[in-house]
């Protein structure tokens, strides 16, 4: 366990000092560098910890908040399905409600689909009831 904290914390920190704007608005979906995290916190994968997320507020440039994604489906209040193209292929996907948090532009990598309208303004108004 304290290997992947220590993997992370290299990539974390080469991370930080990359200075690459990457072009964001709502509801595009990016795989980023998520990172080795605490608990039931949501993980990425590989050796640059990368998992995709759906951008579900742009503030700025810097920042944005982002649902992490998974292919594992759930159900619950918690989660989100929805259906996206992904390199000219549907990927089924779960939005993971409960796991949104502010991210760091910085985190970007690269953009593997949008979310469909009806499908975010549906995930959005899951989300209000899941926070009220």
């Amino acid at each position: 366990m304290e290997t992947y904290f220590d993997e992370w914390n290299e990539v974390k920190k080469n991370t930080h000092k990359e200075k690459v704007l990457v072009g964001f608005k709502n509801r595009d979906i990016f795989y980023i560098k998520m990172g080795h995290n605490i608990g039931f916190e949501q993980n990425g994968k590989g050796e640059n910890f990368i998992r995709p997320v759906v951008i579900l507020k742009k503030f700025n440039k810097n920042m944005f908040f982002g649902i992490p994604l998974s292919t594992q489906l759930k159900e619950g209040v918690f989660y989100y399905q929805f259906e996206f193209q992904k390199n000219h292929t549907l990927s089924k996907n779960i939005a993971l409600l409960s796991q949104m948090k502010l991210y760091s532009s910085n985190r970007l990598l690269n953009k593997i689909g949008v979310m469909n309208k009806d499908d975010f303004e549906n995930m959005k108004d899951r989300l209000k009831i899941l926070i009220d």
